[in-house]
């Protein structure tokens, strides 16, 4: 990836949604760190992720 979120980015959205705490989560903090790379990446090049996702349509 190409960059990390910040600590307070993670921390303020580690905690769970009640869907997921009704499964889980080994790691919430790790979780949203993650899920905050995947998205800083398809800002940053959204070119590269719309071609790989499958929910957006071709051009």
């Amino acid at each position: 990836m190409t960059s990390s979120p910040n600590d307070r980015m993670v921390e303020g959205r580690e905690q769970l949604l009640p869907e997921e705490q009704a499964v889980g989560s080994d790691d919430p903090e790790e979780q949203a760190r993650v899920i905050l790379e995947d998205s800083e990446e398809r800002i940053l090049h959204p070119e590269k992720t719309r071609r790989e996702s499958s929910q957006t349509p071709d051009q």
